[in-house]
């Protein structure tokens, strides 16, 4: 039988259309994709979107897992329509990419892209000279010794004069990670403004500045787990949907911003003499006049300032409660302090400073970080990597390897950190910041440690000396990790704050404390509804803190999708 010639030319056509696809999934697929055999089942065109749709609620977790299974600590997720995120726990990689090859592995557009709208030119979200100048200009003023002091007075006024007084008067269940969150808000931005929002008073105000912001962060965080950036693209060019609220935000956060930055100029013009403690002032004195660029870098010092001690603080306490033995040798070196003891007698406190490191090795406040390869290249264990293609390191996935802690990895054993001198006492032993990247390392290692440290030690300090903190919530049930820029407790910390020492009530009677009277036992809403119970599921209850060596892993982590 005679085909046709114009069947003929229709077979020709649809073989060669055919042969055309085949070839470019092959290219596509198979030359294109790195160098790495480790990494969840990948199929054409979709990826491992399965394997993402099936944990999209546990990713942090999930990629955990997989990392730390890796023969590599390193492993390869296919994203849909042939994106790669190369994923990794080795501490050599990590090295490799923060430090021995930074120039190569730089944040990257698609991230700054991302984050502009927010972070515009801040130090997080720029590379290159811009960040170069920012950086030596930041060097520059946390070295000073009067920044040292203006810190410590912002965060004992904050803890003396609302964050006490406030628990000293509970008299119900409170959200403790809410009340951490205030306080770090206003230390925060004392510290960078020099502006009070005053998020920690008894009548717990909304602030709009700090509205503003918080739903700027968890839009501009949305965007980053969008199955691809077109979607957010789209629904920005149109001004829809949380889009448009993200550019009433941002608006919001700016204008006031600008606001501030505008009534600083002018009174330092009309005052020269006035001295110059908060950021904002050190950088208008300093002659960078630029209005965006130092708006840019103070909302930059906020967000990296604003939820981190908080989320370290949330988990510390939480854990504290299911380790008494730990709580005990913290609450003997507190009372070796004197009670308004000063900077230098707080960084002294060895063991709260382990358990510090301890908590935030199993709960990082931020849990993974990503630069974006600028060139092919093939990593220390192998893995060959393309331009463009985004670096993820785990910190989460690093901080619970038992090639890296051992066998007990799962023990809150402050411990770990900590080794004796020849008289017995305890000496604080750091490790390598490429096996505990927790403050970043290399020359992007975070400019805030110290004063992180500070602020959380004082608090430490100044809480447990008074009170206990005790969860309320049912036997059993372990909070969920979530995270987004900063990690948090899913559902908020409940707690009844109990004293520590009657005697110690007549301890509180300053003016500070008579300031707020008992009118803030009602400032928190009681956690009975659904809404604010810790988690959905009930693992096993945490382990006992009399047998170490019996300890079950500390809860799975509940967490977004990963970004595009």
């Amino acid at each position: 039988m005679m085909l046709h010639p114009s069947a003929m030319i229709d077979l020709n056509t649809s073989t060669f259309i055919l042969l055309l696809l085949f070839s470019l999934v092959f290219i596509f697929f198979f030359i294109s994709k790195p160098t790495g055999k480790y990494g969840p089942k990948s199929y054409p065109l979709i990826g491992s979107l399965f394997s993402l749709l099936q944990n999209r609620h546990r990713f942090i977790q999930w990629t955990a897992d997989i990392v730390n299974n890796s023969p590599t600590k390193t492993a390869i997720i296919h994203l849909p329509l042939g994106r790669v995120r190369v994923i990794t726990a080795n501490p050599t990689v990590v090295r490799h990419v923060l430090k021995s090859r930074f120039d190569l592995y730089p944040k990257g557009p698609r991230a700054r892209n991302t984050l502009f709208d927010l972070l515009g030119d801040g130090i997080i979200n720029i590379d290159g000279d811009g960040w170069k100048f920012q950086r030596q200009i930041s060097i520059h003023e946390f070295s000073t010794k009067s920044l040292r002091n203006y810190v410590e007075h912002v965060v004992d006024a904050e803890l003396n004069d609302r964050l006490l007084p406030i628990l000293a008067t509970s008299t119900t269940v409170l959200d403790f990670q809410d009340v951490l969150q205030r306080f770090a808000f206003d230390n925060i931005c004392k510290i960078a403004f020099g502006y009070d929002p005053a998020c920690l008073t008894p009548s717990m105000p909304d602030e709009i500045f700090a509205q503003a912001f918080d739903e700027a962060v968890m839009i501009s965080t949305g965007r980053m787990r969008s199955s691809h950036p077109f979607i957010w693209k789209l629904k920005r060019f149109f001004n829809f949907g949380s889009e448009k609220r993200l550019r009433n935000s941002i608006k919001i956060v700016r204008e006031f911003a600008n606001k501030l930055i505008k009534e600083k100029t002018i009174e330092l013009k009309r005052n020269q003499s006035l001295k110059s403690v908060d950021l904002l002032s050190r950088f208008l004195i300093s002659g960078h006049s630029d209005e965006r660029f130092i708006t840019d870098m103070v909302i930059n010092f906020i967000l990296a300032g604003r939820d981190t001690t908080s989320a370290a603080l949330t988990w510390f306490f939480w854990l504290l409660h299911n380790n008494p033995r730990v709580e005990k040798q913290i609450l003997q070196e507190i009372k070796q302090k004197p009670e308004t003891s000063v900077y230098d007698e707080v960084k002294d406190m060895v063991y709260t400073h382990a358990s510090l490191c301890e908590s935030m090795r199993l709960y990082p406040p931020v849990a993974i970080d990503a630069k974006e390869a600028a060139t092919d290249e093939r990593l220390p264990d192998n893995t060959f990597v393309k331009k463009g293609y985004p670096v993820t390191y785990h910190i989460y996935a690093m901080g619970r390897s038992e090639e890296l802690w051992g066998p007990d990895w799962a023990e809150f054993r402050p411990e770990r950190w900590l080794e004796q001198d020849m008289l017995g006492r305890w000496v604080f032993k750091p490790r390598d910041g490429y096996e505990y990247p927790v403050f970043q390392a290399g020359p992007r290692v975070c400019l805030g440690k110290e004063m992180a440290f500070l602020q959380m030690k004082r608090v430490v300090a100044g809480v447990l000396r008074r009170f206990k903190v005790v969860p309320a919530v049912e036997d059993g049930v372990e909070p969920v990790y979530v995270a987004y820029f900063t990690s948090v407790m899913e559902g908020g910390f409940p707690v009844r704050i109990e004293e520590r020492d009657v005697s110690l009530k007549n301890v509180c009677e300053t003016s500070s404390w008579r300031r707020y009277g008992p009118s803030s036992s009602s400032l928190f809403k009681p956690f009975f509804s659904s809404s604010h119970s810790i988690g959905d599921r009930s693992p096993p209850p945490p382990p006992s803190s009399t047998d170490l060596r019996r300890r079950r892993p500390p809860p799975p982590s509940r967490s977004p999708p990963p970004p595009p």
